[in-house]
């Protein structure tokens, strides 16, 4: 099947909701390490999974396109799909949280904080995605000591090794997330070793047998409905997560708005951009929970949204050049936060840095390393 990659090819195929970029920037948004599913598949036109569908996104001023591909069945190609209407209007929407509005609660953290307000007209619409626990999480198992190409990567073998395939487009397969049932068999450590996963197979073979045989996918999804630091407590209990990855699973799929991902990048901006002196010398679960209440403290509710604009991407000099269009990831970013006043005026990442990135080891992903 061919990809559609503009409302004017098929247009019976494509549908659209009302979204200005003050709301929603695709390009920061999908670009920024939150999620590992979606690519630039040409200029401006962005293809991924979601809901175990394959998606094209396209922003045109005041209007979010998007048009959704039909499923392989019993090994006959996928036809076209023709968007459900108000079933996948509701899916983008709460994937993207747009009845959360943006605009506002950029007033509110610029009139708190003159740091945020010196970046926030350059980079508006950048919002907190809300994804499937389970894939958020092991997706973040991933990211200890790793970078976004790499993740990706990780996550593409990861979905074709275990999970069903979905269609294919232009001679690319899509597949569905892995369920827990499929990551918690007895070979799966092995095979995600055979991946490439190195110790981290061991962490989300591990998590998705602790979750199947203990919460389950329900009870990981229940977790929305708890207070922040039970969700957090969970979460740390599972094999491979540590007190920034469980941030950035509440932050990112349990609706804790609060939850503030901390790392050592993270902890040096508190220290010499905000002038806080928090934690000692060392990032220590207290330093974690002193600088998360300081942000708690100076943004609000929805401090973890407001960092994901005011906070750069941990161990990123500059956003730097635009990716090149899908198959290629954006290399020389890191998950976990967004953007970061002045650092980002500091000009394109150097091209040397971007070689290394398609290396091994690459920058930590989290800053700091553990998990």
């Amino acid at each position: 099947m061919e990809l559609r990659d503009s409302p004017s090819a098929c247009p019976s195929l494509w549908r659209c909701l009302p979204c200005p970029p003050a709301e929603l920037r695709l390009d920061l948004v999908l670009s920024s390490g939150q999620t590992f599913r979606w690519r630039e598949s040409s200029p401006g036109a962005w293809t991924g999974v979601l809901g175990g569908r394959v998606w094209t996104l396209r922003q045109e001023r005041e209007r979010l396109w998007y048009t959704v591909y039909g499923e392989e069945r019993a090994g006959r190609p996928a036809g076209a799909e023709e968007p459900g209407g108000a079933e996948t209007d509701r899916i983008l929407r709460d994937y993207f949280q747009l009845d959360v509005g943006l605009p506002a609660l950029y007033r509110a953290w610029g009139a708190a904080d003159p740091l945020f307000r010196k970046v926030a007209g350059d980079f508006p619409g950048v919002r907190v995605l809300r994804q499937d626990p389970v894939e958020c999480l092991l997706s973040f198992i991933c990211t200890s000591n790793n970078h976004i190409s790499r993740i990706a990567a990780m996550i593409e073998r990861l979905c074709q090794a275990f999970g069903r395939r979905l269609c294919r487009l232009d001679a690319r397969p899509f597949h569905a997330f892995p369920s827990l049932s499929a990551l918690a068999g007895a070979d799966a450590e092995a095979r995600l070793r055979e991946l490439g996963f190195g110790y981290r197979a061991k962490f989300v073979s591990g998590s998705a047998r602790a979750v199947a045989e203990g919460l389950g996918a329900e009870g990981l999804h229940r977790l929305r409905a708890v207070p922040y630091a039970e969700a957090r407590r969970v979460l740390c209990a599972l094999p491979g997560v540590g007190a920034k990855v469980a941030d950035c699973v509440c932050l990112m799929a349990l609706d804790k708005a609060e939850a503030v991902p901390v790392d050592t990048h993270v902890w040096r901006i508190a220290r010499q951009r905000y002038g806080v002196a928090l934690g000692g010398r060392s990032l220590t679960p207290r330093a974690h929970q002193e600088i998360g209440d300081f942000f708690r403290g100076l943004w609000g509710p929805r401090a973890g949204w407001a960092q994901a604009v005011s906070t750069p991407l941990p161990g990123t000099p500059g956003l730097g050049p635009r990716p090149p269009p899908w198959p290629c990831p954006p290399h020389h970013l890191s998950p976990c936060q967004v953007l970061f006043c002045a650092d980002l005026r500091k000009g394109q990442e150097p091209a040397g840095s971007r070689g290394r990135a398609r290396g091994g080891r690459g920058r930590d992903s989290c800053g700091d390393g553990s998990p």
